[in-house]
């Protein structure tokens, strides 16, 4: 990546007006995409799916942790179903707010790289690139941690160039409520590592006294969250290493092939391409490169690379990566507004295309005559009709006089937790495996030695005759259907259980039934 030519540089110091007229636009363009959002989001008829549904459960709860994440999302959810009310639109309402703010960050840094300009494109890019068009209608802890990178990445620009102790406070601020956020900022604190390596005014700014405070206060706020996993056996950390999964085969190069792919819809397919040319370009040329170009660099690799090795070597959801395309939407911005006419070409053509698909998208996701018509009943099976789904379990559970309804699928479990949140009995989970694995097995076990009769609402067919043999009787109570789009169902079977006696989940039972379900889904192929 090159500067702009001196003469423009001149031009652009030497005339505040044309600085002022981006940062005006960049401004309108930030708040008229959120409002736009918010009014979308206050108009959206669609129910929370499992996962955001979790984050609520625990933010009736405060924390410093819970079992597959840190605090942040439970505390914004709270925060705003406090202000706004305890409904789908306050649940998600930090959503959109935050990527403002990390819009706003990307056309500070880039502004303080280049210029307003840039800075305008790459908030741009950031806010219509295909993953915010999910992302910006939910609430998940990407979220808030890409908001925490974009603001560590800005106050260290500021620290590079002389800022002071206001900016040494912002990177501390930003390290540790990132890892609040997600654990994906030891991404950021690997880029900060290498960029000491490679990068002289990062070493200046940062082997000093502000420095230390940064390190400091970022420690100060991870501490409490570290406190809580020593206390709760390392829940979170497990949980994470558990989704590596490195216990099973290894080496899978379809699934590297299958992230990568998802790169191109994560980030768009010619932004992505046009990324891996640079990079490219960046390490094969390194010595050569401007020091910005390869600071930038060190925050879009080890995310990446990492991940791709992990997909490789056993499996990686796409959005795994997400955070070094905070990184790269700078890159992108200032090597497609400069150079060959091509480049703006490749600039405005996507973002028109990603605009296009995203407006595209949500106008059929509302309605769902078009889900059916365009045949996109599986992407959309996980976020129709909860609420019936709770209401046919809750009158399922009114046909005996149950102690419990037990499930065995955790999702399902804290769906019915939000929608069904009035049923009577209550809710309990039933535990697969030797101990929990997920929160919902963690808080609320069906105690072993429980007697009186249970509701078993099975939604994973597999696990049904392992749940048999942790009960003395265990009979057939019918079934449920939930009709969602097209001739997509969401299927229960039910069963009449008492008796609760867990058996030993060694060896010998994994080993047994391992070959049982291989049995079982051998035969269904």
């Amino acid at each position: 990546l090159k500067t702009c030519e001196p003469s423009m540089v001149e031009f652009r110091q030497n005339n505040p007006q044309w600085s002022w007229t981006w940062e005006r636009a960049a401004l309108a363009l930030i708040l008229g995409i959120a409002l736009t959002r918010i009014v979308a989001l206050a108009l959206n008829p669609i129910e929370l799916y499992a996962d955001e549904s979790q984050y609520w459960v625990w933010s009736l709860q405060l924390d410093w942790g819970y079992f597959s994440k840190p605090p942040m999302i439970a505390w914004l959810i709270r925060l705003m179903t406090t202000i706004f009310g305890d409904t789908e639109f306050g649940v998600r309402l930090a959503s959109p707010l935050l990527h403002s703010a990390t819009a706003s960050f990307l056309f500070l840094s880039a502004r303080k790289l280049w210029d307003a300009r840039t800075g305008f494109w790459a908030a741009l890019i950031y806010l219509t690139i295909p993953s915010m068009w999910i992302s910006g209608a939910i609430i998940s802890t990407d979220v808030p941690a890409m908001c925490a990178w974009s603001a560590g990445l800005y106050a260290l620009l500021r620290l590079r160039d002389g800022g002071g102790w206001g900016s040494a406070v912002g990177l501390g601020l930003a390290i540790g409520l990132g890892f609040l956020s997600k654990y994906v900022l030891i991404y950021f604190v690997l880029g900060l590592g290498i960029c000491l390596v490679i990068d002289a005014p990062t070493r200046h700014a940062l082997l000093n006294l502000r420095g230390a405070l940064a390190m400091l206060i970022a420690a100060a706020l991870l501490t409490p969250n570290i406190l809580w996993n020593a206390a709760h056996d390392f829940a979170t950390v497990s949980h994470t290493a558990a989704n590596a999964n490195w216990g099973g085969d290894l080496f899978h190069p379809g699934e590297l092939f299958e992230f990568l792919a998802g790169q191109l819809g994560i980030f768009g397919p010619a932004f992505f391409i046009v990324l891996l040319a640079i990079l490219g370009g960046i390490v094969w040329r390194f010595r050569a490169t401007l020091p910005d170009s390869r600071l930038l660099a060190a925050f879009i690799l080890p995310a990446l690379l990492t991940v791709s090795a992990q997909a490789f070597i056993s499996r990686a959801h796409a959005n795994w990566a997400g955070a070094a395309y905070i990184a790269a939407t700078l890159l992108i911005a200032a090597f497609l507004l400069r150079g060959p006419a091509w480049r703006r070409g490749v600039l405005y053509g996507s973002i028109a295309f990603h605009t296009a698909l995203g407006l595209f998208m949500t106008v059929v996701v509302v309605n769902p005559p078009l889900v059916e018509a365009f045949h996109l009943e599986n992407s959309t099976k996980r976020i129709r009709a909860w609420q019936e789904t709770a209401d046919a379990i809750s009158q399922a559970s009114t046909a005996a006089d149950y102690s419990a309804i037990v499930f065995d699928d955790r999702n399902i479990f804290h769906q019915m937790q939000r929608y069904g949140s009035d049923t009577n009995p209550s809710l309990a989970m039933w535990l697969r495996y030797s101990g929990p694995v997920n929160h919902a097995e963690q808080e609320w076990p069906l105690d072993d030695g429980h007697l009186a009769p249970v509701l078993i609402v099975s939604h994973r067919p597999l696990e049904v005759a392992k749940m048999r043999e942790d009960f003395d009787q265990f009979d057939a109570a019918g079934s449920v259907s939930i009709a969602l789009d097209g001739d997509k169902t969401r299927e229960f079977t039910l069963w009449r259980a008492q008796g609760y006696h867990r058996i030993e989940r060694d060896q010998a039972y994994e080993a047994h039934w391992q070959a049982v379900d291989a049995a079982v889904q051998a035969g269904n192929d």
